[in-house]
C-alpha cells in the first residue's frame, strides 16, 4: 500500500464501535477518530450558545468554528474542542439526543464532512460513526459494520449511565436508543447503513477484547 491502513467503523449506538475501535487503534499504534464526539461537541457548544438543536443555520455556524483534538492520555481518549477537555461533558443522554438532531441537519453534516476526510487522508486512522464507510471515507481499505441487539446495547449503555451517577431507567434508555437508531436511519442525508463492503460483526456475545480482536484479524487479512 501506498499509505498506510483506513479502517472505517460504523454502527448504530452503543453497539461497542467507539470501545472497540479505540482498543484496534491503540493496539495498531493508528490514530483513532470519534466523529460521534464531533456531533455531540457540536451539540454541547450549540447549547451553551443558547441555540436549538433544530436551527440548522446557527448551528452549522457552531460547528464550521470549532476546533477538534484527539489526545490519548495512557489508556484514556481525550477530546478536546477549542482547547477545552469535553470528554465528559459531551457524554450525557441529553447531549446523546442533541447529537442525534444536530447529524440530521445537512448544513452541520456539510461543515464537518471536509474536516473528518482531511483527518482520514493520510491513513493509519481507525474512524468511527455512523457513515464513515458510506460517505466520510468510502474509499477506505476496511470497512467494519459493528452491531448488537437493542436489548444489549441499552444494558451497556444504561451501566454506563449508572457509573457516571445518571439515573435512568433500563426502559428509558431502551427507548432513547431506538428512537436514535430510527431517527439515524431514516434522515436523508447520509443514514446509518451498511457499506456493500462492509465486513458485519455482531457484538452481542462479544467481550470487548474478543470484539477488539475480531477487528484485528479482519486487519491480518488486509495487510
Amino acid at each position: 500500500m501506498t499509505k498506510p491502513l483506513t479502517i472505517a467503523v460504523d454502527g448504530p449506538g452503543s453497539a461497542g464501535k467507539g470501545t472497540v475501535a479505540r482498543g484496534a487503534a491503540r493496539t495498531l499504534g493508528f490514530q483513532y477518530v470519534d466523529t460521534g464526539a464531533m456531533y455531540r461537541s457540536v451539540a454541547l457548544f450549540s447549547q451553551r450558545a443558547g441555540v436549538r438543536w433544530d436551527d440548522e443555520d446557527a448551528v452549522a455556524e457552531i460547528a464550521r468554528n470549532l476546533q477538534f483534538s484527539f489526545i490519548w492520555d495512557g489508556d484514556v481518549l481525550r477530546i478536546i474542542v477549542n482547547d477545552q477537555d469535553v470528554s465528559g461533558l459531551i457524554r450525557t443522554a441529553e447531549i446523546g439526543k442533541g447529537a442525534s438532531d444536530v447529524s440530521a441537519l445537512p448544513a452541520v453534516r456539510a461543515a464537518l464532512l471536509e474536516l473528518q476526510r482531511d483527518l482520514g487522508a493520510r491513513g493509519g486512522v481507525v474512524m468511527d460513526g455512523r457513515d464513515i464507510g458510506t460517505v466520510i471515507l468510502p474509499d477506505s481499505e476496511l470497512k467494519v459494520f459493528l452491531v448488537a441487539s437493542l436489548d444489549e446495547r441499552a444494558r451497556r449503555r444504561h451501566e454506563e449511565l449508572i457509573r457516571r451517577g445518571e439515573v435512568q431507567s433500563f426502559d428509558d434508555v431502551r427507548s432513547q436508543l431506538a428512537y436514535r437508531d430510527k431517527q439515524d436511519s431514516e434522515r436523508e442525508i447520509a443514514p446509518l447503513k451498511q457499506a456493500d463492503d462492509a465486513v458485519l460483526v455482531d457484538t452481542t456475545q462479544m467481550t470487548i477484547p474478543q470484539a477488539i480482536e475480531a477487528i484485528l484479524t479482519l486487519v491480518r487479512g488486509v495487510l
